[in-house]
């Protein structure tokens, strides 16, 4: 006799495939900016320096021109984002595994890394902070929109309450 997927299961499944894609997502993010230090550096330096933002005295002394500081700043977003797609593929794992109290444990830390990272990070401290929604040319408000909606929306999955009775 077969049985049917219960809720539960489909839920689990939904959670550990968001959680797989968003893991793919930041890891090839991490390793690109690894192995193409350069392309992102740039970006970094130049939101970071409010270069091409609208030269308005009441915001420029928050820039950052040093570029040490930038360089810093950007390794750090690298470490970040390699310790959040370890974080996420370890819950993916698990949620291959069938162990659903650490898989969600694990990918609900992975998925909150990115939320800082893209919410507080890119949008409110690269886009608000440091005005890159003023610049037309490095401006990430819109890409880094995009993965804190998905990030959002594999939170909400991986957090949703399994109905009383369902298997596993």
């Amino acid at each position: 006799m077969t049985t049917t997927p219960t809720r539960h299961n489909g839920l689990s499944l939904a959670a550990g495939v968001l959680t797989g894609v968003l893991a793919l997502y930041i890891a090839l993010v991490a390793l690109g900016n690894i192995t193409d230090f350069g392309t992102n550096q740039q970006f970094v330096r130049h939101v970071l320096a409010m270069d091409t933002t609208f030269k308005d005295d009441h915001l420029m002394w928050r820039a950052i021109t040093s570029t040490g500081l930038q360089d810093t700043a950007y390794v750090a977003i690298i470490v970040w984002e390699t310790v959040a797609a370890l974080v996420l593929i370890a819950g993916t794992y698990l949620w291959a595994r069938r162990d659903q109290d650490r898989a969600r444990r694990f990918s609900t830390y992975g998925l909150l890394m990115l939320v800082l990272l893209f919410g507080a990070g890119f949008i409110a401290i690269g886009g608000e902070w440091f005005a890159m929604w003023q610049s037309k040319t490095w401006n990430g408000l819109e890409a880094a929109t995009r993965v804190l909606v998905l990030t959002g929306l594999a939170l909400i999955v991986n957090l949703l309450p399994a109905r009383r009775g369902d298997a596993t």
